[in-house]
């Protein structure tokens, strides 16, 4: 229904807002189905007619930015998303303001691609958990605890924490496990090598 009306708008020579609009529609549609790779395509097109039409810095804008940002997450294709929310997040943050709704959806996004992406680095988490602390701080004192923004931050830093823990103690937990059975093996030196040598890498 979404591609046979965008087809009848393009013959008619619909305004380029309203194809905007539904090109939009028809990328929810897509995501709700699963098809996230078509949903990003069509958002990544949105996105950068929003861009022409409207200009950087409108709200507008900034919301196609975080739909498109959104859908590159859901696509898995994270160094994209992180790359696009580092340069509109200040943008944003110079023309609405670091406590404006769409400023905070912005850094949160970024964080949850930085921590969802399993090929990121220690540094990666650690920026992460960072980000959602400062941007949960602030949608707690902007929006209170109740508001559902809040709450998704929050949600998404304890996963962040999580993440953070089994990255920063996962290794140390397996050389312990192992250097228990070559202590019990008989091999004591190998064991007590394997903990210090973990202990001294994950530093």
């Amino acid at each position: 229904m979404g591609e046979a009306t965008l087809s009848l708008l393009r013959r008619i020579g619909a305004p380029e807002e309203r194809m905007l609009i539904v090109r939009g529609n028809l990328a929810c549609t897509y995501g709700e189905l699963g098809r996230h790779e078509e949903a990003m395509r069509i958002r990544r097109d949105v996105y950068s007619g929003a861009l022409k039409l409207r200009g950087e810095s409108h709200e507008g804008t900034f919301v196609e930015a975080i739909n498109y940002a959104s859908s590159l997450r859901k696509a898995r294709h994270f160094a994209e998303a992180k790359s696009l929310m580092r340069k509109t997040i200040p943008v944003a943050r110079g023309a609405l303001g670091k406590d404006d709704t769409i400023t905070l959806r912005m850094r949160w996004i970024y964080a949850q691609a930085l921590y969802a992406d399993t090929g990121g680095t220690l540094d990666d988490l650690r920026e992460a958990v960072e980000t959602l602390e400062e941007t949960a701080r602030t949608a707690r004192r902007v929006f209170g605890g109740t508001h559902p923004l809040t709450k998704g931050i929050e949600g998404d830093l304890r996963d962040a924490r999580a993440a953070l823990r089994t990255r920063e103690w996962g290794p140390l937990v397996l050389a312990v496990a192992i250097a228990v059975v070559g202590w019990v093996s008989g091999a004591r030196f190998f064991a007590v090598a394997l903990v210090v040598f973990t202990w001294l890498w994950r530093r």
